[in-house]
C-alpha cells in the first residue's frame, strides 16, 4: 500500500464516521482513528427564582388540556413537514454555509438544486468536506447556523421534492 492510497483511506474514514479501521496484511498493520471533535457545551441558562412568603398560600390553577386549534395547528405542521426530504450530517464537524468567508453562501432558502450539487461543507479534523445533495428540489428550510458544531446524522436542510 503506498503513501497515496493511504492518504485516501484516511479521507474515507473522516467522510464516513468511522471511529477506527485496522488493516493488517502480511507486510504492515495498519490502524487509522477517527477521534470525534470535542463540542463546548452551551452556557447555563440563568434562571428566575421568585419567592413567595409563607402567609400567602400558592394559586393553584386548574389543569387544562390544551385548545383543540392549538393540537390541530401543531398536527398540521408535522404533516407539512412531513412531506419535505431532510438532507443530513455525514459526518461530525463544523458545518459552515458557504466556501469561504467572503464567497456567498452555497445554498439560500428558494434555492432549487439538484443531485449531487454542493450544499455546505463540513470541517472535520482539518478536513473541510464538501457535501453534496443526494435530492433534487427546493430549499425550504435551513436548520443550522453558520459555522456550528453539528453531529452525525444531524438535520441540515429541508428539501421539496420536485
Amino acid at each position: 500500500m503506498d503513501i497515496k492510497e493511504v492518504q485516501n483511506l484516511i479521507k474515507f474514514v473522516a467522510k464516513s464516521g468511522v471511529s477506527e479501521v485496522k488493516i493488517e496484511n502480511k507486510d504492515f498493520k495498519l490502524t487509522i482513528k477517527n477521534k470525534p471533535e470535542y463540542v463546548t457545551p452551551a452556557p447555563p441558562v440563568a434562571t428566575t427564582v421568585t419567592a413567595i412568603p409563607a402567609s400567602v398560600p400558592p394559586a393553584v390553577a386548574p389543569v387544562t388540556p390544551p385548545p383543540a386549534a392549538a393540537t390541530d395547528e401543531s398536527a398540521k405542521k408535522e404533516t407539512d413537514e412531513s412531506k419535505y426530504i431532510t438532507i443530513k450530517a455525514p459526518i461530525i464537524g463544523t458545518f459552515y454555509r458557504r466556501p469561504s468567508p467572503d464567497k456567498p453562501p452555497y445554498v439560500e432558502v428558494g434555492d432549487v438544486i439538484k443531485e449531487g450539487d454542493i450544499v455546505c461543507i463540513i470541517e472535520a479534523m482539518k478536513l473541510f468536506n464538501e457535501i453534496e445533495s443526494e435530492v433534487s428540489g427546493k430549499i425550504v428550510k435551513i436548520l443550522v447556523d453558520d459555522a456550528t458544531p453539528v453531529e452525525f446524522d444531524q438535520p441540515l436542510f429541508l428539501v421539496e421534492p420536485m
